[in-house]
């Protein structure tokens, strides 16, 4: 299983229910990896879809403590051993390495540990923020496997890299 965010310098991901930026070649780089792919994430994080509606050509898991919220088009989990339980049932046969944490910033404390591999977008600015990815800079359990190519976006810059869990043996 992978994690896949857009962080700033500070490891944010978002203010006030909001991805911090808008950038084209972050949300091409996001559809081209998880297309036809598992994206894993919590109810908040799906209200940010747009039409708070499932993402197509994805098999889309939500992540909710609600017992009582249902969505059209999504397999509803409560907590982490029904995922589990999902992933090693129902899709037992799909290949781990199209399996996406997407969010939030719960979602990804949760299942990061679960987590071989992450790719980051790191933007090039600090934004103000109120939800924030683990620094993997900072973990001794991660380290940076690759470094992407700078590139800007109305003259901010970013790019993707790629971090690998130290120990992998705990990854799904």
């Amino acid at each position: 299983m992978k994690a896949i965010a857009a962080v700033d310098q500070n490891w944010a991901i978002g203010n006030k229910g909001e991805l911090l930026a808008h950038i084209p070649a972050d949300m091409k780089n996001f559809r081209s990896l998880t297309k036809d792919g598992i994206v894993i994430c919590g109810r908040k994080t799906l209200a940010t879809f747009p039409n708070g509606a499932p993402l197509s050509h994805r098999i889309n898991i939500i992540l909710s403590r609600d017992p009582a919220f249902r969505c059209e088009g999504a397999d509803i989990v409560h907590d982490i051993e029904e995922l589990l339980d999902l992933l090693a049932g129902k899709y037992v046969a799909f290949p781990k390495e199209k399996i996406y944490v997407i969010g939030g910033a719960s979602i990804y404390r949760q299942l990061l540990p679960l987590c071989g591999e992450a790719v980051i977008t790191k933007i090039e600015k600090r934004y103000e923020a109120d939800a924030f990815f683990p620094d993997l800079d900072r973990s001794e359990e991660w380290e940076k496997a690759e470094t992407g190519q700078k590139q800007y976006c109305e003259g901010i810059g970013f790019h993707f890299d790629r971090y690998v869990r130290k120990d992998s043996t705990c990854a799904i």
